[in-house]
């Protein structure tokens, strides 16, 4: 893609399942005023060797990932998924219309998220202002990120994250594969 602003307009967070008319989930997109996608990190840890001048930092691993999102008003359906995920992770989608500020392109962005409805904070009531619920998806062990161009055209993926199959792609590029292969990881795709 030739340089772009690409910036976010409009999105939907679908809780539960989502894909055919038999598990649709719930829709939000009347209700969703805020939504903010996971932060990757690395967790580093700083090695001064004994006999180097300078000290250096090691990444080791990827720290946990958490989404929010904020609903106006109450959405008891949504709410409910508190605390009952016990047994499964809960699928959660959130699809996004991107535009591209050059050619005025819409684009679709894609996260999908496995993870729990862990935190359910609902903000103070006050008279003349709307009341929120803040919403947090915790415990995510799988994400996935993408790109599509036009609707109906393969998405292009910008992260995929697995916990159980340790994958994690980058662009595309998969990041863990050497290790995955040199530890006998079984299930992942190399």
């Amino acid at each position: 893609m030739p340089a772009a602003v690409l910036t976010m307009e409009a999105v939907n967070m679908i809780c539960g399942n989502a894909g055919d008319a038999s598990a649709p989930g719930i829709s939000t997109h009347l209700e969703i005023s805020e939504l903010k996608l996971p932060t990757l990190e690395e967790n580093n840890v700083d090695h001064t060797a004994g006999g180097a001048m300078l000290q250096i930092e090691i990444p080791m691993y990827v720290n946990k990932l958490e989404a929010t999102f904020n609903l106006a008003g109450w959405n008891p359906d949504v709410m409910a998924y508190f605390g009952q995920q016990a047994a499964n992770m809960q699928q959660f989608t959130a699809y996004g219309l991107v535009r591209n500020r050059h050619t005025s392109e819409a684009l679709r962005a894609i996260a999908i998220f496995y993870g729990r409805l862990g935190r359910v904070n609902p903000t103070n009531f006050r008279k003349g202002d709307l009341m929120h619920h803040e919403y947090s998806l915790k415990s995510i062990i799988h994400y996935e990120l993408y790109l599509q161009e036009v609707v109906g055209a393969e998405p292009e993926e910008i992260y995929y994250v697995d916990f159980f199959t340790s994958e994690f792609r980058s662009g595309g590029v998969p990041l863990t594969a050497e290790m995955n292969t040199i530890l006998a990881i079984p299930g992942t795709a190399l």
